[in-house]
Parts: structure tokens; C-alpha cells; sequence
């Protein structure tokens, strides 16, 4: 089954705090109310969208932290809490699910909402609506707003590429291979990538600063078309005339499953790079793009508030 969203949370991890009786961790309740609820390891090990995170667990922590906040659950010492008198007064009444628009009749948790500034005077209706529908823990939203933006500017910087001269593109790869760690300066790449052809061949770089060994490189700046089995073969075909086994090639396009096929199946090392994955690279390495703002993720520093004895 796919991972619950956080307010589907709320009333599992209330009960569970209930059934204890007594303190319990994240930990607990992560390992608990993912048996309950039937979670597989691919659920388990499904990530939020920077990877820092397995997402079951951040959603666990959110449901955690909204109980806490409408009162329901209590914070005991470091990473643990148990469920308060009012929570064990909700259950009673047996709701059928609890979600944020039930938590909004505890004074706390309007409190704990208006710090956060989801309900500013001249928008509290469209704010109200957007938390109680969405499925997604604060932190989620805010990833997956960076992951929108990034794939927008990934969209942007593949159509530059492909209306892009040869040359520039050449410079595009050079300046790449380089911030990825291949070669010793750009302008060494530059050259090493700029010269013309040489059977299905585009250019050599060093694979690390000492040229202790040698990548062939392919770059297509194709629009379009798909990059197949044929021109991958060619490459490989150079490659093998020169009694080298490692090379990349690179296109603004794609390369059609069969081309991938065929990658897997032989002895050299070939790296096939898309667009997206070389819009991606970019991205990643600084090439072609420059920071617009910054917004630091901070959570309270516990060591901090540990008092020595």
C-alpha cells in the first residue's frame, strides 16, 4: 500500500500512545504503526523527495508534532512523549479519524497555527482549505515546491541547449566534465572535447587531474530524434580501435531502450547521459545557473539545551 499521509497518522499513533500507557519514541511507534498498517520494505524505504528522509518516518514525526501542539500528546524527555489526559478524553468519544480541522478546537493548536502564519487575517479561508486537503507533511510541501522549480529549470536549460551552437555546447560539456572532477582546467577540456570527430570519437579527457587514465568522449546536441542502438554502437566500435573500454556519451535528447539494452550487455564502461540527466548535472555542478535565494532548513539543537551536571 503506498505510505499514509500524515493526518491518516493522527488517530494510529494517538491509540498506540493510548495502548502503551506509558512514554514512547518515534522509533516505537514508527516500528509499530507501520505493522499495523501493513507497510512493506519498498514502503518503508520510500525517501522525501531531497532523500534525507524516509518519508513513513517524517510523516510519523508531523503526526507527532500536531498531537503534541492540540495537547493530546506530551512531550516527556528527549525524542519520547505519552498521550495526556485530553487525548485519552478524545478517544472516548471514538472519533472515526482525526485531521487538522479536528485538532482546530484546541485553543494550542490555533495558537500553534497562527505562529506559523496559516491563518493571516485576509487570507485564513484559502489557508484553512489548502492544510485540510493536502496529504502532505509541512516539509514535503516545501520540498516538493523545490523539486517543481528545479524541474522547470531543468525544462528551461534543455531548450537553451538545443537551439545552442555546436561550440557552445562543446563548452557546455567541457565546463561540466571539469566541476564534475574529469580532467585538469576547462580550457584543457575545451580542447581535449572541441576537436573534430574521429570515428564516432568527439574528444578525450583525463579521468582525474593526473591523467592517469583516458574517457572518450560522444556529445550530440539532437532536438528531437533518439539517440539509438547504431550511433551507440559506433561509439563503442571507436572506442574498442583505440583499446579503450571507458567513455561517455552525452545528448540533449534520449537514448531509445535498445541502445540502453545494449550498453548493459558489453565489457566497456559506457555512461548514456540524457537530457534530463545532463540538465540535472548541471544543475547539481553550477553550469549555467546561479543561485536566486537561499532558505535554510532548521530544527532546534538538542545537545544545546543539555545541561551538564
Amino acid at each position: 500500500m503506498a505510505v499514509p499521509d500524515y493526518q491518516s497518522l493522527l488517530l494510529p499513533l494517538l491509540q498506540f500512545a493510548a495502548r502503551e500507557g506509558t512514554e514512547i519514541s518515534t522509533s516505537e511507534a514508527v516500528e509499530a504503526l507501520a505493522k499495523e498498517l501493513g507497510l512493506t520494505e519498498e514502503d518503508l524505504r520510500e525517501m522525501l523527495p531531497s532523500g534525507v528522509q524516509p518519508t513513513f518516518i517524517n510523516r510519523v514525526g508531523w503526526a507527532s508534532t500536531y498531537l503534541k501542539k492540540a495537547g493530546l500528546l506530551e512531550a516527556t524527555r528527549r525524542g519520547f512523549y505519552q498521550i495526556t489526559d485530553r487525548g485519552r478524553d478524545l478517544l472516548k468519544k471514538q472519533p472515526k479519524t482525526i485531521n487538522v480541522k479536528l485538532l482546530r478546537q484546541y485553543p494550542e493548536f490555533l495558537e500553534f497555527e497562527r505562529l506559523k502564519g496559516t491563518r493571516s487575517a485576509d487570507k485564513a479561508t484559502e489557508r484553512k482549505e489548502s492544510l485540510e486537503i493536502s496529504p502532505e507533511t509541512p516539509l514535503e510541501q516545501l520540498e516538493n515546491a523545490y523539486k517543481n522549480l528545479r524541474d522547470k529549470l531543468a525544462d528551461e536549460l534543455l531548450a537553451r541547449l538545443k537551439k545552442a551552437s555546436p561550440a557552445f555546447f562543446e563548452k557546455v560539456v567541457a565546463e561540466l566534465l571539469v566541476k564534475m572532477g574529469y580532467g585538469g582546467s576547462r580550457v584543457d577540456a575545451g580542447k581535449a572535447i572541441g576537436r573534430s570527430g574521429d570515428g564516432g570519437i568527439d574528444g578525450i579527457i583525463k579521468e582525474d587531474k593526473l591523467g592517469l587514465d583516458v574517457v572518450y568522449i560522444q556529445a550530440k546536441r539532437w532536438d528531437s530524434n533518439p539517440v539509438g542502438r547504431p550511433d551507440v554502437m559506433q561509439f563503442v566500435g571507436a572506442l574498442q580501435a583505440q583499446r579503450a573500454n571507458k567513455g561517455i556519451f552525452m545528448t540533449t535528447s534520449r537514448f531509445t531502450d535498445d541502445a540502453r539494452s545494449y550498453v548493459s550487455q558489453i565489457g566497456s564502461k559506457i555512461v548514456l547521459i540524457d537530457g534530463e540527466q545532463l540538465t540535472n548535472l548541471m544543475i547539481e555542478h553550477d553550469v549555467g545557473v546561479s543561485t536566486v535565494s537561499l532558505y535554510p532548513v532548521k530544527k532546534v539543537d538538542s545537545d544545546y539545551f543539555e545541561e551538564s551536571i
